[in-house]
């Protein structure tokens, strides 16, 4: 019976995420905290900063406002704004969210002309409900929002008599207006980030995977909003084991995922996933009813720069681009990776010719032990190591000279994953790595990502099921020219979390309690920002910014 509880807890709790929350005051807060979780607690929030605005000419335009119910897309149509020019110095997205009653995480995403601009998650409600927003900074998005464009926009959702949850947004996007004192354009051939000017175009990769760039294309980006979600084991990939091992999820050769960009069936491009967990995640969602994890308000896409394939791209006829993501069993669904081609033009030639010089792809490692347990109070073990390497390297010729653009990726993988009979013990401890250096004509940009988890989950003979973890989001980027550094940058954000309730009981006798602490920092050339958020029993203790 004890299995059979784990089991339900973690493949039904395990959903989806929450949104960005509205900011309190940057002063501490210090409210008496409750003994154990009630009816209401305090709005989703995190400590990520907020997008910074131009002190420009600003209007905004309303793009969906709706309830979901079901699983009906909202649809519209949406026109650009007037009065604000159609060269903007940013364009921000602004989703403002509510719910009340009983209802899971859901995954949603808005697409408009069928670009996905914006993919997120929402927060299990309190009885009295809660709100809760988030900002994205879609510039990038500007040559598709010049256009009248259709709106589509889902939050799958079910409501009944069990689930009364209704999830009420509204969704607008505020252009600013390219000041005088905004500086200089950046570069247009940068490599692989967000310093890039916006793209010339924005082409949505349909069903069919076909992909035809303009002619004159000098630079090309996919980006893919990939998250294992909808549903089964995928949406806790990281905690899969292959057939041998006796476990409730399994996948084949076990938890190592890797998401494959394909050009004509020759890979392009390789990533780690980032292991978003939900805000019903390790069978717990008294650890993020206030505090979600690391990306779970805003579902960043993976990038990957493919413009050494410019000169393959650019003969004017459609190519093959696939996604696939490695080590998900066959035809296992449970996985969604939504494709945007970004593209830099060239306005002085009309075909950019290119090749693509060089392309190295390493064996993929994804090895696996299983370890069973050696008494019936044992615990089962399993330890992986998975990894990847691929270099590839092409030329264009420009308007401008010759450009010469290397990228090099570097994923690495190590877990433990331990478990007792009936998984009453369910332990994971993992790091993800994802190093990547895009090399243009000299300058280069290293990009060193490390994604980590740690986390227990126990379930006592009182039922008293108990979850402890932390996660781990860490970016490093820097940039050399001919061997000299020229920029640096961090982002660190952490999670932690504790949280006990009894798993058997109605939701109302559940006398659950819980803490969870949030860190987030950026560091480097362009400043500093620091702010902790802390809770206790739903109530926000602790707002602090340094800096």
């Amino acid at each position: 019976m004890r299995r059979r509880v784990m089991s339900m807890l973690v493949g039904v709790v395990v959903a989806a995420g929450t949104l960005l929350g509205t900011s309190p005051s940057a002063a501490a807060v210090k409210p008496p905290a409750p003994p154990e979780f009630g009816t209401d607690w305090h709005d989703p929030v995190t400590a990520a900063p907020p997008i910074e605005k131009p002190r420009t000419k600003s209007c905004a335009v309303t793009v969906a406002e709706a309830q979901f119910k079901d699983f009906t897309p909202f649809t519209g149509d949406y026109t650009p704004p007037r009065g604000c020019g159609d060269r903007w110095g940013k364009v921000v997205l602004r989703l403002d969210g509510k719910v009340k009653g009983r209802q899971y995480d859901r995954l949603g995403y808005l697409r408009i002309g069928g670009v996905e601009v914006f993919r997120t998650s929402t927060p299990e409600p309190s009885a009295d409900g809660v709100s809760w927003s988030v900002e994205k900074d879609v510039t990038r998005y500007s040559e598709t929002l010049r256009q009248n464009q259709s709106v589509e926009m889902l939050i799958g959702n079910v409501v009944n008599e069990t689930y009364t949850g209704v999830i009420d947004v509204k969704v607008t996007l505020t252009f600013y207006e390219r000041g005088k004192n905004t500086g200089a354009e950046p570069e247009k051939n940068p490599g692989t980030g967000s310093g890039s000017a916006a793209p010339d175009r924005v082409l949505p990769l349909g069903d069919d995977s076909a992909l035809t760039t303009p002619r004159n294309s000098e630079r090309i980006v996919a980006e893919v909003y990939a998250t294992g979600s909808g549903g089964g084991c995928e949406e806790y990939w990281y905690l899969t084991v292959p057939d041998a091992a006796p476990y409730s999820c399994k996948a084949d050769q076990g938890p190592y995922r890797e998401v494959q960009v394909e050009v004509d069936g020759q890979v392009a491009g390789i990533a780690a996933p980032f292991p978003t967990v939900w805000t019903g995640g390790w069978s717990n969602p008294f650890l993020w009813y206030v505090l979600p994890g690391p990306r779970a308000f805003d579902i960043k896409p993976i990038e990957y720069d493919l413009t050494p394939f410019a000169g393959i791209l650019n003969d004017g006829r459609p190519h093959k681009v696939e996604v696939s993501v490695v080590g998900v069993p066959k035809a296992q669904t449970g996985w969604s990776v939504p494709v945007n081609v970004l593209v830099w033009q060239d306005e002085r030639s009309k075909h950019v010719t290119g090749e693509l010089t060089r392309h190295d792809a390493g064996p993929l490692a994804n090895d696996t032990a299983y370890t069973p347990a050696s008494t019936a109070e044992g615990t089962h073990r399993l330890d992986t190591k998975g990894g990847h390497r691929l270099t590839v390297s092409g030329h264009v010729k420009t308007s401008h000279g010759r450009v010469t653009t290397t990228v090099t990726r570097a994923l690495k993988n190590t877990s433990v994953h331990r478990w007792a009979e009936g998984e009453s013990l369910d332990a994971l401890k993992a790091t993800w790595s994802d190093r990547e250096t895009v090399t243009v004509n000299g300058r280069a940009v290293r990009t060193d990502r490390t994604y980590t988890m740690d986390g227990t989950t126990t379930l006592g003979a009182d039922d008293r099921l108990r979850t402890e973890i932390s996660l781990g989001d860490r970016a490093e980027s820097v940039t050399t020219h001919g061997g000299r550094r020229t920029g640096r940058s961090v982002t660190d954000d952490r999670y932690d979390g504790e949280a006990t309730y009894t798993a058997t009981a109605p939701r109302e006798e559940r006398h659950a309690v819980g803490t969870s602490r949030e860190r987030y920092r950026q560091y480097g050339d362009g400043g500093c920002y620091d702010r902790t958020l802390a809770t206790e029993q739903g109530a926000l203790t602790v707002d602090r910014r340094r800096c």
